[in-house]
């Protein structure tokens, strides 16, 4: 029994080896139609880096041949499917360069945009690639009006632009943390003026009057009466646009407090 075991697991790592040796000898073979049919049984098989680097392999061979386009594509196709964004985008943006009207076209425009999307970081990080992808999504879009993928596109133009809000939004915040009311104030009215539609207006504008409030309640008595005035008016503000909000009874509680002053 135990010779029987041996005998099959070496059957079983000659059948690996033999399988191995014949992939790596048509990747270094010259003929092309083995590679391409190889490239194809491994990309159908879900073997997706093996088969990036058989269309890889056989790009040159393929160059100027009407073969070209699409071993191009399924190049940067293999890298997709491999999760290999930052190569797979490369293999697009140089696909488009050369094929611009090729059938495959539309496609690796999309897949090059979600390859940018994968690309980018959270919100608390350099959001310089988000910036890219949202520009590149633009961009498909206005080539690509009635495409499938509009959805998709929509979905991640939101999560990327609510990175960008998100993140607007904390760093002026921060100053209301490090208690620099004025300052918070300030950077908070800054986040509105360059994006009104920040999908944080709600949270921006309480901690905007907060700020106003708690920089005239720290002032010296003097100053109280004009700086509670501007707290006034960021109150107004907020419960003109939310009259419903959570943020209501605090704001209230302390618009109240002032009148009584």
């Amino acid at each position: 029994m135990k010779a029987l075991k041996i005998i099959i697991i070496g059957l079983v790592m000659l059948s690996l080896a033999a399988c191995k040796s014949q992939y790596e000898a048509v990747k270094e073979g010259s003929d092309v139609n083995a590679k391409y049919a190889l490239a194809f049984e491994c990309f159908n098989n879900g073997k997706y880096s093996k088969a990036a680097e058989l269309f890889e392999n056989m790009s040159v061979l393929t160059n100027g041949t009407e073969r070209d386009d699409t071993v191009l594509y399924y190049w940067g196709l293999s890298n997709y499917r491999a999760q290999d964004y930052i190569t797979a985008e490369t293999n697009f943006e140089n696909f488009l360069n050369k094929f611009p009207r090729s059938a495959f076209a539309e496609s690796a425009h999309f897949l090059r945009t979600d390859c940018l999307y994968n690309a980018t970081y959270r919100w608390e990080l350099d959001q310089t690639p988000t910036y890219t992808a949202i520009a590149a999504l633009h961009e498909y879009r206005r080539n690509y009006p009635g495409t499938v993928h509009a959805a998709a596109c929509a979905r991640m133009l939101d999560d990327l632009n609510e990175r960008l809000d998100r993140k607007a939004y904390e760093n002026a915040k921060i100053y209301y943390t490090m208690e620099d009311y004025r300052a918070a104030r300030v950077a908070l009215k800054n986040v509105l003026k360059d994006d009104a539609d920040n999908i944080y207006r709600e949270d921006v504008l309480y901690y905007t009057a907060m700020a106003s409030y708690k920089y005239a309640d720290l002032s010296v008595p003097s100053k109280q009466r004009e700086r509670f005035l501007i707290f006034e008016d960021d109150y107004y503000n907020f419960i003109g646009e939310y009259p419903e909000s959570k943020y209501r009874k605090e704001l209230d509680g302390l618009h109240k407090k002032v009148k009584q002053k």
